[in-house]
């Protein structure tokens, strides 16, 4: 039987993921004394005004662990199942995903009539139903629902989980570097021609280079046996270094990546691969 794959490390960094996501949508006020104190200034934007890179952190370790474990099966059995592979997915990300969605449309009006107060949702619901929300959210700004506004990425989540299995069946596994760089020049293109803010965080386009920079990892620590020891051997400086790099880039994201439209366009890939390291 094929021992279950398992990177104990990286439960340490989808924790931090998480929190940093958490915190990035906590703090929310009403109260204008507390918007416009200083200390809830730093907290909310200073500290975790860049949260949001939890995110694309997410991407990345889907990229690379998905990629990882269809390499891995189809050099077992000559072929990946897709049908398996959909099916895991849905079992595991559906019922939340379609709890989320039943409570936002349903569930969240009815307790605002309760409430005495006017339900505005102005999402659409096909789009949470077919997982193409993100593109709601483009086009429509955030839902009434709170709930309903987090739910962006999943839909990403998804859209890649459906496409990526048909891409590692369909290419042998020596050349499957070919459509990962394809995919992160298109990323690259999408963005360089669509530079607005809500579409360069929230579009499939752009988001997916984040998961094909992951997959392009798990391909060369599969593939390059020289790749893998070259990362095996940094030392404790050059890992240090990484760290550092990605800290400042948490903090000071706004200030050193986004005022310059050159770096704007590849900020996402840049990233991904300091978290890919």
């Amino acid at each position: 039987m094929q021992k279950k794959l398992y990177f104990e490390n990286l439960d340490g960094l989808k924790f931090l993921c998480f929190l940093s996501v958490f915190f990035f949508h906590s703090f929310h006020t009403e109260f204008i004394i507390l918007k416009n104190s200083p200390i809830y200034s730093f907290i909310k934007k200073d500290i975790f005004g860049n949260g949001n890179i939890g995110v694309n952190f997410f991407f990345v370790i889907s990229g690379f662990l998905i990629t990882f474990l269809l390499i891995e099966e189809k050099k077992l059995n000559g072929q990946i199942s897709i049908n398996k592979f959909w099916l895991r997915r849905i079992l595991r990300i559906w019922p939340l995903f379609y709890f989320c969605v039943f409570f936002g449309f349903i569930i969240f009006p009815f307790l605002k009539h309760l409430l005495g107060q006017t339900p505005n949702e102005t999402a659409n619901y096909i789009n949470y139903l077919t997982f193409t929300n993100n593109f709601d959210l483009i086009k429509l700004g955030l839902p009434d629902c709170s709930v309903l506004g987090v739910l962006w990425s999943i839909a990403i989540e998804e859209q890649f989980y459906f496409v990526w299995p048909l891409i590692i069946y369909f290419f042998s596994i020596k050349k499957l570097w070919i459509p990962f760089i394809l995919i992160i020049l298109v990323s690259i293109l999408f963005r360089a021609l669509n530079d607005s803010p809500i579409i360069l965080e929230h579009h499939t386009l752009s988001c997916m280079g984040d998961m094909t920079v992951g997959a392009l990892g798990a391909w060369l620590i599969n593939m390059l046996p020289k790749f893998k020891t070259f990362v095996e051997s940094f030392s404790k400086k050059t890992i240090s270094f990484i760290y550092i790099i990605f800290v400042l880039i948490f903090f000071f994201r706004d200030e050193l990546l986004l005022p310059i439209y050159g770096i704007r366009i590849f900020e996402r890939i840049l990233i991904a691969s300091i978290i890919l390291f």
